[in-house]
């Protein structure tokens, strides 16, 4: 299924993309769609019912916004350096364990809402990624279990990033990546059975119509298997938790001199197979 949420910010309702791509309301049979609906078999096999019967009114989607996929985020767990093309092109060592670091839950904006470009910024730049939405509790997950069964679904994640702020200010990367907006997600939640494995997905991303990323997951170098695992050894994770789980080569900071960092008035898109594409247009703050 690929479950969304339109509307206005704050007021967003839950809806369904089905299979002929009609805007399907779902607030007749859920209240929205967070980490409770997720961890709750019973109210997404109610929604699966009401899709497969066509029981779900359709939606006039002009003019409606796309809100971020997901409501009542609990954390935003992110994956740095977690493609062998990324840490090449940036002169970084591939690291022997996941680099882990968090966004806050308030940066997740939608999929086309504006960016908003920090004040004092010289360096925000682009990450396209994928984000994995967890759906059941997952805590010490042994080497005998599979990880995937705690995944709810997947979507399309921009992590937005200022890199003097994360890199050159000192102390942790959180200063450059919690500046508000820094999150895009969605469109849509995609779910795990529609999607599959999560380890061939194409990811790409345009600045200004140029193609910059042009990358796969298959570059990982830890998969999604490994990085939900990983991750529940040092924190537990709740449905409707967000794992952004890492961007391929392509961005500013590896570019050479001067490095193209984005200003207002640039717009990004991006995309990654299957689940949907993003645009955001770039404004001062």
């Amino acid at each position: 299924m690929k479950l969304l949420r339109v509307g206005t910010t704050g007021a967003e309702r839950p809806a369904l993309l089905d299979a002929e791509g009609v805007l399907r309301d779902l607030s007749g049979v859920v209240d929205d769609i967070d980490g409770a609906l997720l961890a709750d078999d019973a109210a997404l096999a109610r929604v699966r019912a009401a899709a497969d019967a066509g029981e779900l009114p359709a939606l006039d989607a002009t003019g409606l916004r796309i809100g971020p996929p997901l409501g009542r985020i609990g954390k935003v767990v992110c994956i740095g350096l977690n493609y062998h093309d990324h840490a090449r092109e940036t002169g970084a060592e591939p690291p022997a364990e996941p680099v882990v670091f968090f966004k806050a839950a308030d940066t997740v904006v939608g999929p086309n809402d504006t960016v908003l470009v920090p004040r004092g910024s010289v360096k925000t730049d682009w990450e396209v990624e994928l984000a994995v939405v967890i759906g059941r509790t997952a805590r010490y997950l042994s080497d005998d279990e599979d990880p995937l069964a705690y995944v709810a679904g997947y979507a399309v994640a921009h992590d937005v990033s200022e890199r003097e702020f994360q890199i050159e200010r000192g102390g942790t990367w959180d200063k450059g990546k919690n500046c508000e907006t820094f999150n895009p997600l969605g469109p849509w939640l995609v779910t795990a059975d529609e999607l599959g494995d999560p380890q061939g997905l194409s990811l790409k991303l345009w600045v200004n119509g140029e193609l910059k990323q042009d990358g796969t997951t298959a570059e990982q170098i830890f998969s999604v298997a490994e990085v939900v695992r990983y991750v529940s050894r040092f924190m537990v994770l709740y449905p409707g938790d967000v794992i952004n789980t890492g961007t391929p080569a392509g961005v500013a900071l590896g570019a050479p001199e001067p490095k193209p960092f984005l200003r207002a008035g640039d717009v990004v898109e991006l995309e990654i197979g299957g689940l949907g594409r993003q645009r955001q247009e770039f404004k001062d703050a």
